[in-house]
């Protein structure tokens, strides 16, 4: 002490003067690097699919993220359901398990109803016409204010491909639909859709979908003919009939816990990147389903088309199921009018 006092400082208590302040160093350089500025934010991306549009989007907006987001958002990419079925990848967004998924917006009726009305029979009559409604501003503010008061926040929209009809036995006539057991998505307008034309619809999950096929515990199902091929459905069936009814859109939900969490330039790169990929990945999304037609065909499957005057005779049986369904729900009939609407002008 008497050192101290006279002003000396010993060898000892020089060294014990440079711990310390090595502590104080690494201490601010710790607290330094939990900045928000600086820290890493992980972002899980699910997708029902795989070798299919949602990997695309996916590549899209990882490119773009990684140049803007300068490597402060990392994103983990878990294709074909690897994160749960879809309704567990909703629940994991709700609850900031999970940061995003890729899913029809069909699968999130449970949250809001009015995720389904894009599957309102005959809305679209073409790939390009579906993807030029979604580019709609109503369309997109619509669809991706969905949900936010459950935990959701929509950041990209798009069509992906006309739908398809997967079958056991061969469906080469609108009469051959009739007594079948047909998977839907879980819409009420694809549900109604299949009644009126004399099928037993079943909403199932994609996962099921192939060993129920196999099983014989459905005979057919309605899906993209991309997943067909990825999922290696020519296995167990062969026949494809390309139906166009309804349109198959993907919606980006992210967690709204985990986006919130998100500094506000972050914020605003994943939104403005989710659009970009979800516009980029239009040509993709014609490519892919163009390719999956050929190659269904290549591996020994067959692929159907109604004579015109029954895919017409189709479209007139289901013309009427969106607003038979719609006009009992106030909220759901708003959002079917704002979208027949923009479909109308955009036709």
């Amino acid at each position: 002490m008497r050192s101290i006092e006279a002003g000396r400082w010993t060898p000892a208590l020089l060294a014990a003067g440079a711990a310390v302040a090595s502590l104080v160093l690494t201490f601010g350089a710790a607290r330094a690097q939990d900045k928000p500025q600086d820290k890493t934010y992980v972002m899980k991306i699910g997708t029902p699919t795989v070798n299919d549009t949602p990997e695309e989007w996916a590549k899209l907006f990882t490119a773009l993220i990684d140049k803007d987001a300068g490597g402060r958002i990392k994103i983990e990419l878990y294709s074909a359901s690897k994160l749960g079925p879809m309704a567990r990848e909703i629940e994991g967004l709700q609850f900031g398990s999970i940061e995003c998924a890729i899913i029809p917006p069909e699968f999130f009726v449970g949250v809001d109803e009015r995720f389904e009305v894009l599957a309102t029979p005959g809305l679209v009559d073409s790939l390009p016409h579906g993807q030029r409604l979604v580019a709609q501003p109503d369309v997109l503010k619509l669809m991706l204010g969905l949900g936010a008061d459950k935990g959701l926040h929509g950041v990209g929209l798009y069509m992906a491909l006309p739908s398809s009809l997967v079958s056991r036995t061969p469906i080469r006539r609108l009469g051959d639909v009739k007594g079948k057991k047909i998977r839907v998505f879980a819409s009420k307008f694809q549900t109604d859709a299949f009644q009126r034309l004399g099928a037993t619809p079943v909403a199932m999950s994609l996962g099921d979908v192939l060993p129920a096929v196999q099983q014989g515990t459905i005979d057919g199902a309605i899906s993209g003919i991309t997943v067909f091929n990825a999922m290696h459905f020519q296995d167990a069936v062969k026949y494809v009939t390309q139906i166009d009814q309804p349109g198959i859109f993907l919606v980006i939900e992210v967690s709204k816990k985990w986006f919130e969490a998100l500094p506000k330039e972050l914020q605003e790169i994943v939104e403005r990147d989710a659009a970009a990929a979800s516009i980029a990945v239009n040509p993709r999304a014609a490519a892919l389903y163009e390719n999956a037609k050929k190659a269904w065909v290549a591996s020994g499957g067959e692929l159907i088309e109604f004579p015109a005057d029954e895919q017409a005779a189709m479209i007139k049986t289901l013309e009427s199921v969106g607003d038979d369904v719609a006009k009992a729900k106030p909220q759901l009939y708003e959002a079917y009018k704002l979208v027949t609407a923009a479909a109308q002008r955009t036709r």
